[in-house]
């Protein structure tokens, strides 16, 4: 091997941090351009304007580290119009999770009353605990922000530094909403993407302090020029605990409520506690 060769990534490895610095955002509005170039990657009034999704792929569960669960499933996303004025808080959102090798082995169906869980037996309310964990991730998702919450009321946008993440120069900003959760995100300076998000919260029952990291990656055009990943993985501690790898995305499929909703002949199962996970059967 030549000593040019030998030579050349020691000094892009030191040209690298230069590089990050001379991009750093500094200011709040700084930080809100980021914001904004990432909505305009997504794809913009396009991607504000996504009604629907609908994901298929492959759900992979990990405990310390080890696969703990795997399944086919199909995740369909409905949004919500949201109010004028905009609320904080406000959900948003209708989704179902279908399981299974036929995808309707078994599902979950999240909306604005809760959560439940319907296999071929009825259906159980999902416990308060389940419920509110979801629903606390998804008020910490970057993607769902982008698209739902940025018209909050009391939602801010901090500059947050630079930073590498895998080997990519990122501008890192914290969205904190007026509830003071606080989510960072990394975005790419040159696709202008997020690739990772960080946020951490108390275990009920310990209070110990969990922290929770995304990471986002293979974008596509899923429609129109509207950008999503089709690779998600989830951290818990430093450990993964989570992976979706997605074969088809669409959007705009005209969803309807009924695939939201229970219907009234669904006979309800007394809840002993929902045994449900991610990717798990």
């Amino acid at each position: 091997m030549s000593r040019f060769a030998i030579c050349l990534p020691l000094a892009f490895a030191a040209f690298a941090p230069a590089f990050v610095r001379a991009q750093e955002v500094r200011t709040p509005q700084q930080a809100a351009r980021v914001v904004q170039d990432a909505l305009q990657a997504l794809g913009g009034d396009k991607f504000l304007a996504m009604q629907d999704r609908v994901e298929e792929g492959r759900f992979y569960a990990f405990y310390r580290e080890n696969l703990s669960g795997m399944s086919r499933a199909k995740v369909y996303t409905r949004y919500l119009l949201a109010p004028v004025p905009m609320k904080p808080n406000f959900f948003g959102i209708r989704e179902r999770r279908a399981f299974g090798k036929k995808n309707e082995d078994y599902f979950v169906v999240y909306n604005e009353l809760g959560g439940y869980e319907i296999t071929y037996k009825g259906a159980k309310t999902l416990d308060k605990p389940v419920f509110d964990t979801y629903q606390e991730t998804l008020f910490h998702n970057v993607l769902y922000t982008l698209r739902m919450r940025l018209k909050e009321p009391g939602l801010t946008i901090d500059p947050a530094g630079v930073d590498i993440v895998e080997n990519q120069p990122c501008n890192v900003v914290d969205i904190v909403d007026s509830d003071n959760r606080v989510t960072k995100i990394w975005f790419h300076q040159s696709t202008k993407l997020p690739v990772k998000q960080y946020w951490n919260r108390r275990d009920a029952k310990t209070r110990d302090r969990i922290e929770e990291v995304t990471i986002f990656d293979k974008y596509r055009d899923i429609g129109g020029g509207v950008m999503w990943p089709y690779v998600i993985r989830r951290e818990r501690n430093g450990e993964r605990n989570f992976e979706m790898y997605a074969d088809s995305i669409t959007i705009n499929q005209g969803l309807t409520d009924e695939l939201f909703t229970l219907s009234s002949d669904v006979k309800m199962i007394e809840s002993k506690g929902s045994n449900i996970r991610p990717g798990k059967k």
